[in-house]
């Protein structure tokens, strides 16, 4: 696939990562012409700096990795980023309430971020390896309702991350305006074809150099 970098979210998410790795994460972006850079909000200023006038997007995360920040927390986060030049939102749905079966609650949460994104972009992680099947659809449901754009599936730092049959039943639960970004553990090019194959629109990879070039990953991000 020609275009397999135009569907990265090149991400750099560990706690202890310096200036200089998010200096390389950022032309390496350049580079290969990645979808975006995938950095905790603090970095999102500095990030906006290097891309400014690249086609790369800076993408940020909210309420993570566990997800059971307060909604108004959340909202803060999504705001601020946006402010700074974050241009794509990746938050962590209330996990908790999601498997509580309140709904509402987890909608409202969803709800409070999308408005705060200014139509932007906003991908809800649902972290799939905490929850069944069942548990998966409704969250389709719920974020579909709320009004943002992607389902994804992990935050990479929990039990597991990304997995084919998960990508399955998002399409099948989803409307055709919906996407899906695999995230977690995608560690080759052919894994990442796979998963494109299976309808994902967007992948999130701390190995985003090396899928491009074929070569294998020890990351588990």
């Amino acid at each position: 696939m020609e275009n397999l970098a135009s569907y990265i979210d090149h991400t750099l998410l560990k706690p202890e990562s310096r200036m200089a790795e998010f200096v390389k994460l950022s032309e390496e972006a350049k580079t290969h012409h990645f979808f975006s850079v995938c950095v905790n909000s603090y970095w999102v200023p500095t990030c906006s700096r290097w891309l400014m006038g690249t086609d790369v997007k800076v993408c940020t995360v909210v309420g993570f990795p566990l997800g059971a920040s307060h909604s108004s927390t959340k909202a803060f986060e999504a705001d601020w980023a946006i402010q700074h030049g974050a241009r794509e939102v990746d938050m962590v749905i209330n996990i908790g309430a999601l498997k509580d079966k309140d709904f509402a609650l987890a909608e409202l949460d969803i709800k409070t971020v999308v408005k705060a994104c200014q139509g932007n972009t906003l991908k809800v992680i649902i972290e799939t390896c905490l929850l069944t099947d069942e548990e998966k659809v409704s969250a389709c449901k719920i974020i579909e309702s709320a009004g943002a754009q992607f389902v994804k599936t992990s935050t990479g730092f929990s039990t597991a991350g990304a997995q084919l049959n998960d990508i399955v039943l998002f399409k099948q639960n989803l409307g055709a305006h919906m996407k899906i970004k695999a995230s977690g553990g995608i560690k080759n090019k052919a894994q990442a074809l796979e998963f494109i194959a299976a309808g994902a629109n967007r992948l999130g990879t701390s190995s985003g150099v090396g899928l491009v070039q074929g070569m294998e990953s020890k990351s588990s991000y």
